[in-house]
């Protein structure tokens, strides 16, 4: 290339970096604060001439001058975006500023509003305060009246919060209101448990009056593991796969809270765990290997609570045998997921279900065939056979009756062959 070819190539260089200045100034005069300019004239340019290779870029002076253009349109696009982006900013700015003074309003009345709310329901406080006597070991507290139902509800008065003699003077007696809480919810609890032993319609009548008395006793123990039961009474009476699945989503939610809320109480961790054994019906294997684990963990944390509870033991066996009976490839996949896998023995069920036994005999229609399932396993047919006849011996009442008595009736066409 020539001096004076060179010489055009610079001062073509030069020209289109005034330009560049120039539409600058031009382009912050002529902009409106607040608005980004629009340029689509210029972005279908810019893209016409990225479009071009660098192969394609003629080596004179008229091709360096479009990539340089091309080159000051792409740095126009990136600083209309950058305006842009300082607009939004600032309008965000403005915005907090407006809205701190109102912040501090609304915090102010907040906590002007908190001095006027009522005290804490009996059945929170309650739960409260068996918390700190778990955490400090040494909790003061005031005489309590207990009545205890079905799981062992407990009712209990505790102490006024700090109250001037002003205030005391203008309330009704805080013993008064908890007592008068206290019984309410204690003959409602009361009410549940007995539609709870009731037909299939006490027990729908039951469960539509917790859900009446949800948002009320959200936060009480003893109300959710209830709600948690009744949630897996209408997963046992519907036959209905999308109900079903509904039911036990939701009673272990209820359940799980109730765990969270009183680590223990051996009601919730049962609840929990039952739920989480339903649930495996719906599950994949993992999931199902997974609520298996939960299952028998919050199990074990019933029994050590309530050891003298025949259910307890019952599931535990039906726990183990399930566990038992695993095949080759989900005991891989629990050892692949878990590290361990599961583990229990056909005679680990057998005692849980002869401990049920025991301990309420005749307890349900389901533990004599479970027993006599696990005699037949072991190969001690006469045994399996006396307690098949056990289980004829009981009327099929409820559903889980009804599916023992199709599970005895396959059991026995095996002991008899």
């Amino acid at each position: 290339m020539s001096r004076f070819e060179n010489k055009g190539l610079i001062l073509g260089i030069m020209a289109g970096t005034a330009g560049i200045s120039l539409m600058v100034i031009w382009y912050r005069k002529s902009r409106k604060p607040g608005a980004a300019v629009r340029m689509p004239a210029f972005l279908n340019a810019s893209n016409r001439l990225n479009s071009v290779s660098l192969q394609n870029e003629a080596p004179n002076e008229q091709g360096a001058v479009m990539v340089l253009y091309g080159r000051q349109l792409q740095i126009l696009e990136k600083l209309n975006d950058l305006l842009v982006s300082v607009d939004e900013l600032k309008r965000e700015v403005k915005f907090l500023k407006e809205a701190i003074p109102k912040l501090e309003e609304l915090v102010r009345k907040e906590l002007q509003g908190k001095g006027d709310v009522q005290r804490v329901s009996p059945s929170h406080r309650a739960t409260k305060r068996r918390k700190a006597e778990t955490a400090s070991g040494a909790a003061e507290t005031t005489s309590s009246e207990e009545a205890e139902s079905e799981g062992g509800y407990l009712t209990a008065h505790t102490d006024t919060e700090g109250d001037s003699e002003e205030e005391k003077g203008c309330k009704k007696s805080p013993d008064a209101i908890m007592k008068s809480e206290d019984e309410e919810l204690f003959n409602f609890l009361q009410q549940v448990d007995n539609l709870h032993k009731g037909s299939e319609n006490d027990k729908k009548e039951g469960f539509r009056l917790l859900l009446e008395k949800d948002d009320k006793y959200e936060n009480c123990v003893d109300f959710l593991w209830r709600l948690a039961r009744a949630y897996g009474d209408l997963f046992e009476m519907t036959t209905d796969a999308d109900e079903k699945r509904k039911y036990v989503a939701e009673g272990k939610i209820k359940a799980e809270k109730a765990v969270q809320l009183d680590d223990r109480s051996a009601e919730s961790h049962q609840w929990f765990a039952i739920m989480c054994g339903f649930m495996s019906q719906f599950e994949s294997v993992q999931n199902k290997i997974r609520n298996g684990y939960l299952f028998k963990e919050h199990l074990d944390k019933a029994i050590e609570l309530k050891p003298q509870d025949p259910f307890l033991y019952y599931l535990n066996g039906r726990w183990c045998y399930s566990v038992a009976q695993l095949s080759w490839i989900e005991k891989k996949v629990a050892a692949a997921l878990f590290g361990t896998p599961p583990t229990s023995t056909v005679e680990e069920a057998l005692q849980n279900f002869l401990k049920a036994e025991e301990m309420h005999p005749g307890y349900s229609k389901y533990n004599y065939v479970y027993l006599a399932k696990c005699y037949k396993d072991l190969g001690q047919k006469n045994n399996a056979l006396k307690y098949c006849d056990s289980a004829l011996s009981i009327l099929s009442v409820t559903n889980e009756d009804k599916e023992a008595q199709k599970d005895l009736e396959a059991l026995l066409l095996t002991l008899r062959l």
